[in-house]
């Protein structure tokens, strides 16, 4: 080996040194002082090697230098030359074929182009070099297989070169980068199916290499899950969720209050180890809400209640299922290493991934979800984060909306409605009805729509109990309080939409259409079903009846194309229109006749 070469050698060694280590210690003043340093000696190697004569390995040394050159500029915000380089280095790599001393090379350039193109928005342009790096790889391990030069050992003494398994290592490395920005192509592009096969398999190749930064390996495996839950793929959701726990214990203990006051670096280090586990709760919680509520779909009658035919149906089918679900699970592409599989598993048989189809089933995927619920509230608590906590709370409420589908007990499913009652209103109440008006609408129907459904159940459940229709005072007092709190929440939520002075608006705005007109249709309907023995009352109530299924019927009538957002409705108010007036004129008679 020549002293020059050495020399070039060293030049190499310490321009990769100070692009890697010394820029980190850079001045916020001076931020690129290292990667400029190490441009000028990148510059000097390229001079030196370029007076040499034309082979295939000198091509690749000074498409190497170009790729260095190209990648230092970019860090340091000047794409455009960047960008030339990397070209440069193409353009010298034209000369050669693919082959185990230039593979790697081959590929990275095109990685690198595609993370520059990507970053302009010019997706379809990224897309080529990614695309093409990626048949260069599969087409090279196919044909060659052996594990290729890396780029810095073109610049490395004899006694520098690499193993045989760090080679293979690198190169794998380097081409899950490229399965990883495809995902993000794909993702950019539409192709969410696409992107999610991509972005499984670039976890499952950052755990075989060992190469992953456990609490961003986790988010992103949990972020994966609610695709799949999207899909009803919730066999592949539980998958990705269970590793994400598994993966996020391995970023170690969340230092403790104390620790936290005293050290900065570990007042990060909690803040941070909080919020992902928290977020990757909230992932759980979307699992466990959704099952319950595809299963729900599942079950259902016309009129939303259990169809037991139905649920014995599915029973039997669940048997075969679980037969199937055995040689399917071990077709699916499994994350893990050895060390983790048995973790991932144990932790995937807590909760089921087959729709739950009775009340014990609905409980225990319930039960997992609250005790979630509970983890991310921790974090997410309403001093700093209000909107997260209500959007926990709302999610909190619909997992027991969906168990007491489940419930046969109508008076146990009363209480369930009552504690998401006890949840949703003290918030409701509370909040600032200006900075957070959308907010407050949701929780206004969702509680109007809750007493609506209790004042239902408790009418089941008198009717049940009396042999008579006719109920006792305390049920009759009962049921016209739920009856009044739905009828004053719907009434709030519509005068939420009006002007400060108080005026109702002309035309609906397209995303309150059909919550303001079914408002408008319950409050008609619960002022019809209010029990009152006074006659005065009777009648007041059946004109509020009246005026509002009017405004409804009205409303369609000057908007033709709202209608079809509120068909039933609009059907039903058209009867009542029609129904209501004899009712109040033989009222009035009966009254007249009394006085």
């Amino acid at each position: 080996m020549t002293n020059e070469w050495r020399a070039i050698c060293d030049k190499f060694t310490n321009a990769q040194n100070l692009t890697e280590i010394e820029s980190r210690n850079d001045k916020e003043n001076d931020p690129f002082r290292s990667k400029y340093k190490a441009r000028e000696l990148l510059r000097e190697i390229y001079c030196e090697e370029e007076g040499g004569g034309e082979t295939g390995l000198r091509a690749a040394r000074l498409g190497a230098v170009e790729y260095y050159l190209g990648v230092n500029h970019v860090d340091t915000e000047e794409l455009s030359a960047g960008q030339e380089h990397l070209m440069n280095c193409m353009k010298l790599l034209e000369r050669c074929r693919v082959s185990s001393p230039n593979v790697s090379l081959f590929i990275q350039v095109r990685n690198q182009l595609g993370i520059l193109w990507a970053g302009r928005d010019e997706t379809e342009t990224a897309q080529g070099f990614l695309e093409t790096a990626e048949s260069i790889y599969q087409r090279y391990m196919k044909e060659d297989g052996s594990p290729p030069t890396d780029m810095t050992e073109y610049f490395a003494a004899e006694e520098n070169l690499l193993t045989h398994q760090e080679r293979i290592k690198r190169f794998e490395l380097a081409y899950t980068h490229t399965m990883y920005y495809l995902a993000q192509v794909y993702k950019n592009l539409g192709q969410t199916e696409r992107a999610a096969t991509y972005c499984h398999t670039t976890l499952q190749r950052q755990l075989q290499l060992n190469q992953f930064t456990p609490m961003e390996w986790a988010l992103n495996a949990a972020t994966l899950s609610q695709y799949y839950i999207t899909k009803g793929r919730y066999m592949e959701g539980r998958h990705c969720l269970s590793a994400a726990t598994v993966i996020s214990d391995l970023a170690g203990e969340v230092p403790s209050e104390a620790a936290a006051q005293e050290n900065e670096t570990e007042s990060e280090r909690r803040e941070h180890l909080r919020q992902k586990r928290a977020e990757i709760a909230r992932c759980w919680i979307k699992y466990c809400l959704n099952l319950l509520q595809d299963a729900k779909k599942q079950l259902e009658d016309n009129i939303g209640e259990l169809d037991t035919d139905r649920q014995e149906e599915l029973k039997r089918a669940r048997r075969r299922e679980e037969e199937e679900e055995e040689k399917g699970r071990k077709s699916a592409l499994l994350f893990g290493s050895e060390d983790t599989f048995d973790s991932i598993a144990s932790i995937e048989e807590k909760v089921m991934c087959l729709f739950p189809l009775d009340f014990t089933e609905a409980r225990s995927v319930f039960l997992v979800g609250q005790n979630h619920v509970t983890q991310a509230k921790d974090y997410f608590q309403m001093d700093g984060y209000v909107t997260d906590h209500i959007e926990i709370l709302q999610d909190h409420s619909a997992l027991f909306r969906s168990l007491a589908f489940f419930e046969e007990d109508l008076e146990r499913r009363c209480k369930m409605h009552k504690r998401r009652v006890d949840m949703l209103e003290p918030i409701c109440n509370d909040l600032n009805a200006q900075y957070y008006l959308m907010i407050r609408r949701q929780l206004m129907f969702e509680l109007a729509e809750t007493y609506n459904e209790m004042m239902d159940l408790k009418l089941a459940l008198a009717n049940r109990q009396a042999d008579t229709q006719s109920l006792d005072n305390h049920t009759i007092k009962k049921f016209n309080h739920l009856c009044s709190a739905s009828a004053k929440y719907f009434q709030m939520f519509l005068d939420s939409l009006c002007s400060p002075e108080g005026k109702f608006p002309e035309r609906l705005e397209e995303e309150v259409l059909r919550p303001a007109l079914v408002a408008r249709f319950r409050v008609a309907r619960l002022h019809s079903r209010l029990i009152s023995t006074s006659p005065t009352v009777q009648l007041d109530n059946l004109n509020k009846s009246l005026e509002n299924y009017k405004y409804v019927v009205q409303y369609c009538e000057a908007n033709p194309e709202a209608g079809a957002a509120v068909e039933t409705e609009l059907e039903l108010s058209k009867e009542m229109v029609g129904l209501l007036p004899l009712k109040i004129n033989r009222l009035n008679a009966r009254m007249d006749s009394n006085n």
